[in-house]
């Protein structure tokens, strides 16, 4: 799941990247709100790469997940105020 998110992202950023320069290099030459219009295109692609690139696919970890070992989950519920300090 991480490697297709991380190609995703890649490829996403490329694809901006990609505007940004086809727009100023090429696109100007005939239109300038076609190339100003692209570039609003690739303004939008950076968060929404990052929000792909952090998505938490179906078998992934996340932080709040038990870890399995109950000390330690003990340990960090106290932490996050979960459960009272033991006495």
């Amino acid at each position: 799941m991480l490697a297709r998110r991380r190609r995703v992202y890649f490829v996403m950023m490329g694809i901006c990247i990609g505007l940004f320069v086809l727009a100023w290099a090429v696109v100007r030459i005939w239109s300038v709100p076609a190339a100003v219009g692209m570039c609003v295109v690739a303004m939008v692609i950076p968060p929404v790469a990052a929000m792909v690139a952090n998505r938490r696919g179906p078998d992934d970890r996340w932080w709040d997940d038990p870890s399995g070992d109950p000390q330690s989950d003990e340990w960090w519920d106290e932490l996050d105020g979960k459960k009272r300090p033991r006495s």
